[in-house]
């Protein structure tokens, strides 16, 4: 004997179905680029000009986000934009020019940077002030983009690619960043993601990465997470907590 099915359950299933999440290339990645942002920001604006050491550390990271952002902009550019404008052409045309805008202020703020670090005690107070104020308008900028690439770009991704073609065009696009950027990448968007973004990523890393990789990683990624924060994570990853400890032996 056969019975109707339930309608209520019906509806919730079809309502669970519709606000499943997508295939998001933008959201881990950005946030990773936010916290590198905000950081290098903060670092800027509180450097001590006159301490050539907390000076050079500082621009370094200054130049280590700068040449961040430019891979970046390539990445979206050769993967992202292309794809949306095989199926929706000029669908991706506003950050396509956001990115023009971009890579020259990148070009700016490397070469105050350099004329910071080059600059003499009376100069540095007045550079660094100028640094400070570029990179902010700069950041504001950036952050005015994802969210438009995080709205505007996934939805026109979404609405021509399933989420195995979305994944396909990630794996390729991965496949062209080198060890160091990766590293330097799991730095960053790591620590930036919520818990289950967290174990969700690292979990997938265990099962496909060579064990080296992953225990890299966890090196890579561990002194920027709290205590509860890791262990969480090492529960949830099945990894001793002791794990991702330098060993300096």
């Amino acid at each position: 004997m056969t019975t109707n099915p339930n309608p209520a359950l019906q509806q919730a299933a079809s309502a669970a179905a519709s606000n499943a999440p997508r295939y998001d290339m933008y959201e881990p990645i950005h946030k990773g680029l936010r916290s590198f942002m905000s950081d290098t920001l903060s670092r800027v604006g509180r450097v001590d000009v006159f301490d050539n050491v907390d000076l050079a550390r500082t621009l370094t990271q200054l130049e280590a986000l700068l040449s961040f952002c430019a891979k970046h902009i390539t990445h979206e550019n050769d993967f992202l934009h292309t794809a949306i404008q095989v199926r929706l052409p000029e669908g991706a045309a506003r950050t396509s020019e956001d990115h023009f805008g971009h890579l020259h202020s990148i070009n700016a703020l490397w070469g105050e940077s350099r004329a910071l670090m080059a600059a003499g005690n009376d100069e540095r107070m007045a550079l660094a002030l100028r640094l400070y104020r570029h990179l902010a308008l700069f950041v504001a900028e950036n952050f005015q983009h994802m969210h438009v690439e995080e709205t505007a770009n996934n939805a026109a991704l979404w609405a021509h690619y399933s989420d195995a073609e979305l994944a396909d065009i990630h794996h390729r696009l991965l496949a062209t960043v080198g060890p160091a950027d990766m590293m330097e990448v799991m730095r960053w968007m790591v620590p930036a993601l919520s818990p289950v973004q967290r174990a969700g990523l690292l979990a997938d890393m265990k099962q496909g990465a060579p064990a080296a990789v992953f225990d890299a990683v966890l090196e890579v990624v561990r002194p920027h997470l709290d205590i509860a924060e890791w262990t969480q994570l090492a529960r949830a990853i099945g990894v001793p907590q002791q794990a991702g400890l330098v060993n300096f032996a």
